[in-house]
C-alpha cells in the first residue's frame, strides 16, 4: 500500500493532543510502572507513525474514525514528510525518556518527556509543529540535489 503524500492538518492537532495527554500523565503520575507503561505506548504510536504510516498511528485512527466524520472534509491538505519526520523526532525524544526512566535515571526522563510535551502543546494549541519546522530547516540547509 502506497503512502499517502498528503495529511489532513485537523488530525494532526488532535493527535498532538491525544500526545499531550499522555505525555502529561507521564509527568504527573507518581508511579513508575505506570509511567513506563505509557512511555512504552507512546514510543510505540510514534514509530507506527514515523516508521509506518501517520494514517496508521493508533491515534490517527481515533481521529479518523470519531472526529473526522462529524467535521467534514478537510478545506486544505498539507505535505506528510513534515509531520513524519515530526514524529520520528517524537520518537528519539520519548525513547530517550523511556529508556533512562527504565535505567532509573529519572530526572532524564522527565526533563525530555517534558520537552516533548512542549512540542506537543504547541502543535495541539496554536498548530505550531516543531518538528516540522526543524523538517524544513534541515531541507534548506541540505546540498542542492540532496
Amino acid at each position: 500500500m502506497s503512502q499517502p503524500t498528503q495529511v489532513d492538518p485537523r488530525g494532526l492537532r488532535v493527535v498532538a493532543g491525544i500526545t499531550a495527554v499522555v505525555l502529561a500523565a507521564v509527568l504527573l503520575i507518581p508511579s513508575e510502572p505506570v509511567r513506563i507503561i505509557l512511555l512504552a505506548v507512546q514510543v510505540a504510536v510514534f514509530a507506527i507513525a514515523a516508521l509506518v504510516s501517520l494514517t496508521r498511528s493508533p491515534y490517527a485512527i481515533v481521529y479518523a474514525t470519531l472526529v473526522r466524520p462529524r467535521l467534514g472534509p478537510p478545506a486544505e491538505l498539507e505535505d506528510a514528510r513534515p509531520p513524519r519526520f515530526a514524529q520520528l523526532v517524537g520518537l528519539a525524544f520519548t525513547t530517550v525518556a523511556l529508556v533512562t526512566l527504565i535505567a532509573g535515571a529519572t530526572t532524564v526522563a522527565l526533563v525530555a518527556t517534558g520537552l516533548a510535551l512542549v512540542a506537543a502543546l504547541l502543535n495541539a494549541v496554536v498548530g505550531l509543529c516543531l518538528g516540522c519546522e526543524l523538517y524544513l530547516v534541515l531541507r534548506r540547509l541540505a546540498p542542492a540535489g540532496a
